[in-house]
């Protein structure tokens, strides 16, 4: 099964051999270079909500196609129209690849192993994770907007290789 998710930036139907995944979350009306800059070079960008502002994704989809989900502060009428979850399929040579993108953990209602998902990307903490659990990565790029108490500001990239095993990296906004 390949899905064929609407993107802004292009459609996306998993033909095409992604290797590199960009990942950011909680920029709440914030977008910084910093961020921009650590995402350069994604094949596709994923967003887990809390965008704030959608120009945001404008911006984004300048670098990569973008794929988003509605977070707990997202309002408005473009708000409405980003799901609350989202299948991404994700290729490397052809090879099929599943993630779950959602914006709060605690809602999520399946069991990602079960259903043939390798990843399971979120937010909402602004605690970078990256977690490996009965064979699915769970992956929270942390926050890269505003920040809330000592958390770090950072985006995330995944890595996919050519026999379709996926890794998490959490790229620091402020080195």
């Amino acid at each position: 099964m390949v899905a064929t998710i609407s993107l802004l930036g292009g459609q996306y139907d998993g033909s095409m051999a992604v290797r590199t995944i960009g990942v950011i979350s909680d920029t709440h009306g914030l977008l910084r270079d910093e961020a921009v800059s650590a995402l350069e070079g994604s094949d596709l960008i994923l967003h887990a909500g809390d965008v704030g502002d959608p120009d945001i994704l404008e911006r984004l989809a300048l670098i990569a196609p973008v794929s988003v989900v509605r977070g707990n502060t997202d309002y408005g009428d473009a708000a409405a129209a980003w799901p609350e979850t989202d299948v991404v399929c994700l290729t490397s040579d052809g090879r099929e690849v599943l993630a779950y993108l959602l914006h709060d953990i605690e809602l999520l209602d399946l069991d990602p192993g079960a259903a043939g998902f390798s990843v399971v990307v979120y937010g909402h903490s602004h605690r970078p994770a990256v977690e490996h659990r009965d064979g699915v990565l769970y992956f929270n790029p942390g926050a890269a907007g505003h920040r809330r108490f000592t958390l770090p500001l950072t985006v995330g990239r995944l890595l996919v290789d050519e026999d379709g095993n996926v890794s998490g990296q959490i790229i620091d906004l402020e080195l």
